[in-house]
């Protein structure tokens, strides 16, 4: 499976979250609502999720694989990048 395009959607000015991506793999799928989140220790991306009926969060939708994790992490963190040089200039 093969990430062909990574759209930042927002960039937040928020203390935690600093943006809302897409993915799409394959030109077949894509994902929606990937957060770019900075906590004390790092930044790191946050797959959409909902709220249970015990007030609980959980993923709607994840990678299986550390493979896949780790190189949607950096998919999406490079896009996030980009986009704040962007805005930047």
């Amino acid at each position: 499976m093969e990430i062909t395009n990574v759209n930042v959607r927002k960039l937040c000015n928020e203390v935690r979250m600093k943006a809302i991506c897409s993915v799409t793999f394959d030109d077949m799928l894509v994902i929606h609502d990937i957060k770019v989140i900075e906590s004390d220790e790092k930044i790191f991306v946050a797959m959409p999720s909902r709220k249970n009926k015990l007030g609980q969060y959980t993923d709607i939708a994840h990678p299986i694989t550390a493979e896949l994790r780790t190189k949607l992490e950096q998919e999406v963190l490079g896009a996030y990048r980009q986009a704040i040089e962007e805005t930047a200039e």
